[in-house]
């Protein structure tokens, strides 16, 4: 897809925080939550975030095809929250979220690039804590 590349520096960066986060998040889950950590994950974050494999992303595009995003020629539906959303990534760089849990119905602005997205979801995780 066209559109702005991340940095290898900034995505082992951005995994390393998100990665602290989600160590203090397992330390404090058993007393904050009272069942032990091993049931946390992304999907304990806020209704939960799954980001797709590449193979299942693919899997998804032949299937479905692109998600229909006025204004993107091609969007690529890369992710999806425990609310059933889908989040895709235009051809423009913006990522949109569905506004419903389905493939069909409107999208609007998650974000105004990948990085901002994966920034998000870094303060989403912090803010578990």
């Amino acid at each position: 897809m066209p559109g702005e590349r991340l940095d290898a520096e900034w995505v082992r960066f951005w995994w390393e925080q998100s990665d602290a986060a989600l160590t203090k998040l397992m330390r404090s889950f058993l007393p904050t939550h009272g069942f032990p950590f091993s049931q946390a994950s992304l999907p304990d974050v806020d209704n939960g975030y799954f980001i797709h494999s590449p193979a299942t992303a693919a899997e998804h595009f032949r299937e479905y095809g692109p998600a229909p995003i006025d204004g993107e020629s091609i969007a690529l539906v890369f992710a999806s929250d425990g609310g059933g959303h889908l989040f895709a990534i235009g051809d423009s760089g913006h990522v949109w979220k569905s506004t419903t849990a389905s493939w069909f119905d409107d999208f609007e602005v998650a974000a105004s690039s990948l990085q901002e997205f994966l920034e998000q979801l870094g303060r989403r995780i912090a803010n578990q804590t």
